[in-house]
């Protein structure tokens, strides 16, 4: 339960505060909106180093309180949760001294960038006996939804192979998602994604997984052109990863197999299904569902104040960051390498 939640005679309320307001994607005001929006929450405080983005969070929330120093939110307000939404890198920091001062913690994805950073915040998180959750929004995109119910319903027989990836051809850019010592490197920001839609696709232990990174073109950036992970399942199942900014011809966002049927998703409102139907071979389309990203906060009021199962598990979002880290391990080693959390 939160240390200082709000009660008034109808209902509690839990006082969140966004640790990081850039105008780059807006995504502190987003965060900021949902919370505004989620019943049982309440959207208190705004921190951020740039005093003009504390201006401009003030003049997006009139009567919220900002801070310039995270050290100054933490002593001088009654928050309850703290939603980071910071470069890469410093998600396991500040996350961390948030639960040490005992605030529940949601971090953007990824988690963080290596697994010793992610399994650090979770014995915090138990220690201060505190939520920790990660900002994986896009286990509720309509596109994904709609994959796992057809995947769940049997419609494609035990699945062994899925394949996916994103990207194209152009410069990774000059800012932090480029460089590699605050992002992570390449497979961080869609690969976090994907890699963590994939693991509920392919449910199992990972047995082995094999990286292969590539630098060839865009040397004044630091992130890999070119990332590429398989990994191996003791069902024998085998997924593959790719994201580029080499690939000048595209490929399928999904190509899913299974032992009675295929999904291929190219992108769009739709994806094709084929299978087979009392015997006789079917081929259909199915349209995504509606995605419902402020479901992410719902279920984090559910959990904080009913006790209901928590959506993203910090166990979870660690997995996805052992993938990621152990592919690239593997590339330099040249081997196929053990994940741990498999």
């Amino acid at each position: 339960m939160p240390s200082r939640t709000k009660t008034s005679t109808t209902k509690p309320v839990i006082r969140c505060g966004i640790i990081g307001y850039g105008g780059a994607f807006n995504m502190g005001k987003a965060h900021a909106g949902w919370i505004k929006e989620t019943d049982g929450l309440e959207l208190a405080a705004v921190c951020d180093i740039d005093p003009t983005r504390t201006d401009a969070a003030r003049q997006d929330f009139p009567g919220i309180a900002t801070y310039n120093r995270v050290d100054d939110l933490l002593a001088r307000s009654a928050v309850d949760l703290c939603t980071i939404v910071l470069p890469h890198n410093l998600h396991a920091p500040v996350a961390i001294q948030c639960l040490n001062a005992g605030r529940h913690a949601i971090v953007e994805k990824p988690m963080c960038i290596s697994v010793k950073e992610a399994t650090a915040m979770i014995e915090t998180a138990k220690k201060a006996k505190r939520m920790l959750s990660v900002f994986h929004n896009r286990r509720f995109d309509g596109d994904f939804m709609a994959i796992k119910e057809v995947i769940d319903k049997g419609l494609i027989g035990q699945v062994f192979h899925v394949e996916a990836g994103g990207g194209g051809y152009g410069h990774p850019g000059r800012w932090w998602r480029a460089e590699k010592k605050i992002s992570g490197g390449a497979f961080y920001d869609w690969g976090a994604h994907i890699v963590d839609w994939m693991l509920h696709f392919l449910p199992g232990r990972i047995v082995g997984i094999n990286g292969y990174f590539q630098k060839l073109k865009w040397f004044d950036a630091t992130n890999e052109d070119h990332v590429q992970a398989v990994f191996r399942f003791d069902t024998g199942a085998v997924g593959e990863v790719q994201l580029s900014h080499l690939a000048r011809v595209g490929r399928a966002r999904w190509r899913i197999l299974g032992t009675e049927g295929g999904i291929l998703d190219t992108g769009g409102e739709s994806f094709k299904v084929v299978t087979d139907i009392h015997g006789i071979a079917t081929e259909m389309t199915v349209r995504y569902k509606k995605g419902d990203w402020p479901a992410y906060y719902k279920n984090i009021v559910g959990h904080l104040l009913r006790g209901e199962p928590l959506a993203v598990t910090p166990e979870s979002a660690r997995r996805v960051i052992a993938v990621m880290e152990t592919a690239e391990k593997s590339h330099k080693s040249g081997k196929t390498e053990k994940v741990p959390y498999e």
